[in-house]
């Protein structure tokens, strides 16, 4: 296998991620230019980090789709199981964002102040199909990516960039509406626009390889062995967006508690830019390693990879582009955005290891050893937790003691996981080997 190969594959999946992480600056740029902007700027992040909570157990039904959709029948099954995830979570949506729950989760557990947590639940409120939306196009995706058609995904990306980046704009010339239900709203067509293309674009598919009549792809998959392979995967989901309110929850609870959450939706925008290269690579690594052959060229890419998107960050970092982000197109007060600049220093490993963490989940996941992929990131919870505790104890600045929780603990998942790893491919040493995990 050649690197072009592996690059061509890729490059659609990162553009699909580098647009739909362009999303939230757009939104957050808009916010920021509309009255009560950090109140709004606090209340949107916290919104969209509990919209995301709530969705993550769906948040790999792409690697189950594009690992296990292989004909008619396991298509219609990852489906059906699909369905029967958006109306759960989509029930959990109302509770939160419709009941006495919502205090119970953001005033208490959160410990929000109260003057953020009166525009968190219009947000909330506003983003309650979220999941459903987020649920059915990642299904479908996922069944595109296995197929070879991951143009399609950038296609619908760009799509729901469109949909959101216009509807945010139109709403904040037009109403006078508060930032963050111009936000919310936004984000809300988005993903609706992207889960319509996804319908329109799988048509293809479902009238060839997946047709009703099409070739059965060896054993019939079950219920069964389909929850047993994706429960580990949507517990680590669940854990990897449980971060975000953690980080939150620490944030409030330290020094300047308005200004690091306003701050912290815009420094992790910059986080999830940053890692796009990366959260493209878990699924091209599952599509494409077809057997030890393939193992060195994909860790070639891999380790390039994360190279190059060190050199990028960096550059971002010490040049002026950081400056003219965070205060000409974010436009951030200055109390606001030069806390964002002074913690970013803070924030460099992160986007590297996270690419060396989603190269090794890739590699897990396609040897379906997801059991091993939900207990590193349960190691990852805990160093979080530990760190997170101990800056509250010790009264450390917020910001950078998220960015050293979070650093360190993806450090400590990729030990677990390089460990695990080895046991089925040579990380280390050109040498193939074929043990199983």
């Amino acid at each position: 296998m050649k690197q072009r190969d592996i690059f061509w594959f890729w490059l659609p999946l990162f553009a699909s991620w580098l647009l739909m992480t362009a999303e939230g600056p757009i939104v957050s740029a808009a916010i920021n230019r509309l009255p009560n902007e950090v109140i709004m700027l606090a209340a949107q992040g916290i919104a969209v980090s509990l919209a995301v909570t709530i969705e993550s157990p769906v948040i790999n039904i792409l690697a189950t789709s594009t690992a296990l959709v292989k004909d008619r029948a396991s298509y219609l099954l990852v489906r059906r199981f699909t369905l029967h995830w958006i109306v759960l979570l989509t029930a959990v949506s109302i509770l939160i964002a419709f009941t006495p729950a919502f205090d119970l989760v953001v005033r208490q557990w959160l410990g929000t102040p109260d003057e953020i947590a009166d525009w968190v639940q219009p947000g909330l409120q506003i983003m309650i199909f979220w999941t459903a939306a987020i649920a059915w196009r990642r299904f479908l995706q996922g069944v595109m990516i296995h197929f070879n058609q991951t143009r399609k995904i950038a296609w619908g990306t760009a799509v729901r960039l469109l949909a959101s980046g216009g509807t945010v704009i139109g709403l904040a010339t037009l109403t006078s509406w508060p930032g963050v239900v111009n936000g919310a709203t936004a984000l809300m067509a988005g993903v609706i626009a992207e889960a319509l293309y996804a319908t329109v674009a799988i048509r293809p598919l479902l009238q060839n390889e997946l047709a009703p009549h099409g070739r059965s792809d060896g054993t019939p998959l079950t219920y069964r062995e389909l929850f047993w392979f994706h429960l580990p995967l949507a517990g680590t989901a669940v854990m990897v967006l449980l971060v975000q309110p953690l980080v939150a929850f620490s944030l409030a609870r330290l020094e300047r508690p308005t200004e690091s959450l306003a701050a912290w939706p815009v420094i992790f925008q910059i986080m999830l830019l940053a890692r796009a290269a990366a959260l493209a690579l878990p699924e091209a690594v599952i599509a494409l390693t077809k057997g030890p052959a393939t193992y060195q060229p994909i860790r070639r890419f891999a380790l390039t990879l994360a190279g190059l998107v060190a050199l990028a960050i960096l550059l971002f970092t010490f040049s002026p582009l950081a400056r003219f982000y965070l205060f000409d197109v974010q436009d951030m007060t200055a109390d606001v955005g030069a806390l964002a600049q002074g913690s970013l220093i803070y924030f460099l490993p992160f986007p590297v290891l996270t690419v060396l963490s989603m190269w090794l989940r890739g590699v897990l996941i396609n040897g379906r050893k997801t059991t091993a992929v939900n207990l590193a990131m349960v190691i990852n919870m805990v160093v979080t937790v530990v760190i997170l505790a101990l800056g509250l104890a010790a009264r450390w600045p917020g910001l950078p003691t998220a960015a050293v929780a979070l650093s360190l603990a993806l450090l400590a998942e990729i030990l677990y996981l390089g460990w695990r790893t080895q046991r089925f491919i040579p990380i280390f040493t050109t040498k193939m080997a074929t043990r199983s995990l």
